[in-house]
């Protein structure tokens, strides 16, 4: 038994978004043998925009049930049957979400149409339900409105199920192992069993072939899986446009860092927001009190007339530069982590060797600031040669920062004997040092420290 569903929502994600009218129609295989059809009152403003495209408005929905009230109805007509729908994460995503608020789970398999249709009906420039519809003769009417559209659902699944190779499709994409349910309705399974379980990048691209994100990933695989289970409304969003999905393996995690920086910084991606910020940059600095004590602290860029680090926000530099207190047992106080007249007591740093409380000597501690002043520069001296794993077992991947500027990356085999700088440059990528290229190496250094770094 197949139950197809549609809902018209206030289109807020999937957890802000709650249903305006909800149409199921109950299939045996053969023929509709029960309905259910009603608005429901989301008990939230429905926005002009939704307004505009499904004409349900405030008040009509205003009398209508809540979703609890109808629960009961949706639970029984439901029940044992396969949850169909066009584009059906989005329908199932929504409905599990308005259970869940009411303290009911709600599971049930899923087939979607879209997905069976490209499989299906292939060769279509568009398998949105207007266009597909139009494309196979199906009458559709009241678009937009929950039982017009599901109707028009029931017309075309019950055109899939009289393909002569449906039965094989349909088995195939209710196998729990397929992931058929959960990959995004335009990708083609194919595509995403080509992506291994390897660090590199990946490039999400629409329908136009058009690049709309990039990503870095320890496991390419897992990592874009896990945007397929996201349920944030950008999330939904993206993926609802992804058509096919690219990558390039990278052999570890930071080659992986630096390629996506690097790509992000070409393509500008309408979804990657994190690496185009432009807002106020803040940078750590050292100063020497009365008490011929040293100090790190951070300010605004404009405040710091010679800067060790600089980072994209506030955020960053105080989270780094905890990592700087503990890494070299620095004082929180002396750090302006903790503003305090008296011994430092920090919720999370607790590395402090008595500085402000006198039970070190400030030359003791200046040593240390000097040395964590040292880390924080280490991309400012000599030229340096970060080795990592290579994409294969025969290959090292290799990162060239000289004079202080990350200057690439690139891969080599091993059988390759490499003897000198200009041996290493040969098969370096040119790459742009950035900000963003800084703080990847920064935290490389501050985890690994020179234990992997070839000084020339």
């Amino acid at each position: 038994m197949y139950t197809i569903i549609d809902i018209e929502t206030t289109g807020n994600g999937i957890k802000g978004n709650k249903i305006t009218e909800i149409s199921i129609f109950k299939h045996d295989g053969n023929q509709i043998v029960d309905e259910f059809t009603s608005l429901v009152n989301p008990e939230s403003p429905i926005p002009y925009f939704i307004t505009g495209l499904t004409g349900i408005d405030d008040q009509m929905v205003q009398n209508a049930p809540t979703f609890k009230e109808i629960a009961q109805n949706v639970l029984s007509i439901t029940e044992d049957c396969v949850f169909v729908a066009h584009s059906v994460n989005f329908d199932y995503g929504v409905i599990k979400e308005e259970f869940r608020q009411i303290g009911v789970d709600f599971t049930r398999k899923k087939l979607c149409t879209v997905r069976l249709s490209r499989k299906l009906i292939p060769g279509l420039r568009s398998y949105s339900l207007g266009k597909l519809c139009s494309a196979v003769q199906i009458p559709l009417s009241d678009r937009h409105r929950a039982r017009g559209d599901a109707h028009a659902t029931v017309l075309l699944f019950e055109k899939l199920l009289k393909d002569p190779e449906s039965e094989g499709v349909f088995k195939l994409f209710l196998n729990a192992r397929s992931q058929e349910a959960t990959l995004p309705p335009h990708l083609p399974k194919a595509v995403f069993d080509k992506i291994p379980h390897k660090p590199g990048i990946y490039y999400f691209m629409n329908q136009k072939g058009e690049i709309i994100y990039v990503g870095k990933a320890i496991n390419l695989k897992k990592r874009v899986l896990g945007h397929f289970y996201d349920k944030s409304r950008k999330e939904l969003q993206m993926c609802g446009e992804t058509a096919h999905i690219d990558f390039k393996l990278a052999g570890s995690e930071l080659v992986a860092l630096l390629m996506e920086s690097a790509e992000i910084k070409r393509l500008f991606p309408p979804y990657n927001r994190a690496q185009k910020r432009a807002g106020k940059q803040y940078a750590i600095f050292a100063y020497e009190d009365r008490n011929g004590i040293v100090h790190l602290a951070y300010n605004t860029i404009k405040g710091v007339p010679n800067p060790l680090k600089v980072f994209h926000n506030q955020t960053e530099c105080r989270a780094y530069l905890e990592e700087v207190c503990k890494s070299f047992s620095l004082c929180p106080k002396y750090c302006h982590l903790q503003q305090t007249t008296a011994a430092c007591s920090h919720h999370q740093i607790n590395t402090c060797e008595g500085i402000c409380k006198g039970e070190e000597s400030p030359e003791d501690y200046n040593q240390k600031v000097e040395e964590a002043i040292a880390h924080m520069k280490l991309l400012s001296s000599e030229v340096r040669i970060i080795k990592e794993k290579g994409r294969v077992e025969n290959e090292s991947a290799v990162i060239l920062i000289a004079d202080g500027i990350y200057k690439g990356f690139g891969f080599i085999d091993m059988d390759i004997e490499i003897s000198s700088l200009e041996d290493v440059e040969t098969f370096i990528t040119p790459q742009k040092h950035t900000l963003e290229t800084e703080s990847i190496l920064t935290q490389y250094f501050l985890k690994h420290g020179r234990n992997q770094v070839l000084a020339s």
